[in-house]
């Protein structure tokens, strides 16, 4: 199923942390924080400013971007966990970051 989000909407996937600290303890998924970090699946069309003219979402699909720590709404497409944000929610994006190989 292919989702595109509304107005300034993200769809972001949060990225895996490593579950060891340096020392090599492992840290159980119960008590590990969620990443702020993710990479943009999606993007809306953008946001309409106060004149009624469409202002596009600066982000793209692809990018890697940093945001807060309770940002965004948890969902489920496909069977995969995502987070839709509003662009706002983004602090920035994570230049030179590679894609991670799953």
């Amino acid at each position: 199923m292919k989702f595109r989000p509304l107005g300034d909407r993200v769809v972001v996937r949060r990225l895996k942390e490593d579950q060891k600290t340096a020392g090599g303890i492992i840290i159980p998924d119960t008590v590990a924080e969620k990443p702020q970090e993710g990479q943009v699946v999606s993007v809306g069309p953008g946001a309409p400013d106060n004149n009624g003219k469409l202002v596009p979402t600066s982000v793209k699909a692809g990018e890697f971007v940093l945001f807060g720590k309770w940002s965004g709404t948890e969902v489920k497409i496909d069977g995969e966990d995502l987070l839709i944000m509003k662009e706002s929610d983004i602090m920035g994006v994570l230049e030179g970051r590679k894609a991670s190989k799953k």
